[in-house]
């Protein structure tokens, strides 16, 4: 019986595994956008009595509410995921995905009064739905949800959005800790801390607002950190850059993170292709750019994908810095910026998320949860991996749709 149970686990699996192989880019991408859309963005539920409310007017007085679902947070994940949705709705011509991204924006406008009024004194900030849209105080709060609106604004243009905008670049320009040579920096855990992800959490917001202000001095700002991070983070001996870089003790971290690692990938792609041509910045960038990308492909598997701790072969197949790497790879050789022969790197990495980590139902799988920095390696070994954790949903198609372009028949 137990034999007969094993053969039917296998075919299961093998029949699975064939079907992802036979999807098409465009199939996948769509499954998984799909999978995010039967998930409620505009909706509460209440924690004592399990009601589902859909603004914060519905709410009884006294009755404490929670997300119905995470991508409903003002979480910087869901800043990536709006604008990868808005992406992908432009690349196809669907609205739908277009739409995701503007309801997401425009709930939480409508609803986060709410909470700053009734709650912001009882308990820390997020606690409470939306308690990063009042807050800015890291750039988590602000980098990419900011970035989010910012788009969003592009399509619906209102008041709020503007305001929070400029709040924002305030923040990011003038408000956020730094070191004494400017580089943007953490005041907690540890303070006056470099972390790789900030190069990200800062220049989603400082490139959009670049483009679509105008205003050179937000891509000069963007250009100034990831120079900076680079001096702070990268060790030429493995080709990769380390999680963090400690101010006070003039040294930095003991990981090579993933997801760290593809941050600054992706910043410095998206800065690249935005600013102008004739920055004088751009140069340097770009050498920036191919140093990580000969370095990252050192580290690659033979099964196309990289590890949680890149330099770590016994550490898991991670999937948000796969496509993270892939992503930035495969927007270099579209934009010209590398050679077409890199795009081995690229295809080998998409072929092991898109035969292996995206569900037949669409759940983009063994992705690592949120993650700090440490001084132990065993964190880093042991971080667990969400059930279509929502830090991977919008690198996920983000990366499909650069592919979609990189084998489109102009290429």
């Amino acid at each position: 019986m137990k034999k007969n149970i094993y053969c039917i686990s296998a075919l299961m699996l093998l029949t699975c595994s064939l079907l992802a192989q036979q999807r098409t880019d465009e199939e996948a991408v769509r499954v998984v956008a799909d999978n995010i859309l039967k998930q409620p963005v505009t909706q509460f539920v209440g924690v004592s009595n399990g009601v589902v409310y859909n603004s914060t007017a519905e709410i009884p007085k006294g009755e404490d509410v929670k997300f119905k679902s995470p991508l409903t947070e003002w979480h910087y994940s869901n800043g990536v995921l709006d604008m990868a949705m808005i992406k992908l709705g432009a690349y196809l011509n669907e609205d739908k995905y277009v739409d995701y991204a503007k309801n997401h924006v425009a709930f939480g406008f409508a609803n986060y009064e709410y909470f700053k009024e009734r709650f912001r004194n009882d308990r820390k900030h997020w606690h409470w739905p939306f308690g990063q849209l009042w807050n800015f105080k890291e750039l988590d709060d602000c980098g990419a949800m900011g970035a989010a609106v910012l788009e969003v604004n592009q399509l619906v243009q209102k008041p709020e959005y503007r305001e929070y905008i400029q709040h924002a670049a305030n923040h990011i320009m003038n408000g956020q800790v730094r070191l004494d040579d400017g580089t943007l920096s953490r005041t907690f855990p540890r303070k006056m801390t470099v972390w790789a992800d900030d190069a990200y959490m800062a220049t989603s917001f400082l490139t959009r607002m670049g483009k679509y202000s105008g205003e050179v001095r937000y891509f000069d700002e963007a250009a100034r950190q990831l120079i900076l991070m680079d001096a702070h983070l990268w060790d030429p001996e493995k080709g990769l850059y380390y999680h963090c870089y400690y101010d006070s003790e003039n040294r930095n971290g003991v990981a090579y993170w993933g997801r760290a690692n593809g941050w600054i990938m992706i910043s410095l792609v998206d800065l690249i292709e935005a600013m102008p041509a004739d920055h004088p910045n751009r140069v340097e960038l770009l050498t920036i750019l191919k140093k990580q990308i000969v370095g990252a492909s050192r580290w690659q598997n033979g099964n196309g994908m990289w590890n949680q701790l890149l330099d770590k072969s016994d550490s898991y197949d991670e999937s948000s810095v796969t496509a993270m790497f892939v992503y930035g790879v495969a927007k270099a050789i579209n934009n010209g910026w590398i050679d077409s022969s890199y795009r081995n790197i690229a295809r080998a990495g998409w072929s092991a998320l898109k035969n292996n980590e995206i569900t037949p139902d669409g759940r983009f799988t063994n992705v690592c949860v949120g993650t700090g920095i440490s001084e132990d390696l065993p964190f880093y070994f042991n971080r667990p991996v969400g059930d279509n954790e929502k830090h991977g949903l919008g690198l996920i198609i983000n990366t499909a749709v650069e592919i979609m372009k990189l084998e489109s028949e102009k290429k």
